[in-house]
Parts: C-alpha cells; structure tokens; sequence
C-alpha cells in the first residue's frame, strides 16, 4: 500500500461542474467514490477538492479500504475505424470543407460536442 503523500502525488482526474442550484462549483474524482467538494468559485472548489482528497485518502487507508490508482490512458490510441453511408461521409466532407477544416477535424468537432463527459471540462 503507497503513502498518502504517494496517493496525492498519483494524477487522479476530477471533474470540475457548475452547480446550477445553490450556485458555486463542485469538484469530484470518478476514481474515488464518493469524493467531493464545492465552492464559490472555481479556485476554491479546486482547493476544498485537494482538502477532500487528503481525507478521503486517510479515513481509506485508516478503515483498510482499497484504493483505486487513477486509469491510465495508454490503453487507448485515439483512433478507430467507422463505416458510414456514403451519403453520411459526402454531407461531413462538405461541412468540413465549408468549414475549412479538415473531415476528421470536423468529426472530432462533432463528437465531442455530443459528448456529456467534455462538458466536465
């Protein structure tokens, strides 16, 4: 089992969110559950956040609890492969291109304003 200071030093991602109803931000890790904290604004959201971390790994490490490492992106290439219609593949190329950006530029777009995780961010 590593350290507290190796568990804080480990780069565990969190997930910084407006609160639409009390107002503020709230900070979580998805690697450790249950592990979150607010604030008025960005900068104290991100400082109660390290505050929450510390305890959460101390009461873990205090009740034998496992702890999770954070996920590691090396597992993935950033690539993969898709089948299309062709009537699909001629519309995104003229997006693209009326965009003057490249086809896989515009998909990346796309995508990833259809993504709830980048909202997150």
């Amino acid at each position: 089992m590593k350290t507290i200071d190796e568990y804080m030093k480990l780069p565990y991602r969190m997930e910084l969110t407006p609160d639409s109803e009390e107002g503020g931000f709230v900070a979580s890790f998805p690697d450790l559950p249950g592990c979150l904290s607010v604030g008025d604004s960005v900068e104290e959201a991100y400082a109660n956040a390290m505050d929450a971390k510390l305890a959460w790994f101390q009461a873990a490490i205090e009740d034998n609890i496992t702890i999770r490492e954070p996920d590691s992106l090396d597992a993935y290439s950033g690539q993969f492969k898709l089948r299309i219609p062709k009537s699909l593949h001629r519309s995104l190329a003229e997006h693209a291109k009326k965009e003057g950006v490249s086809m896989n530029q515009y998909c990346v777009y796309l995508l990833s304003s259809k993504d709830p995780s980048v909202e997150a961010l």
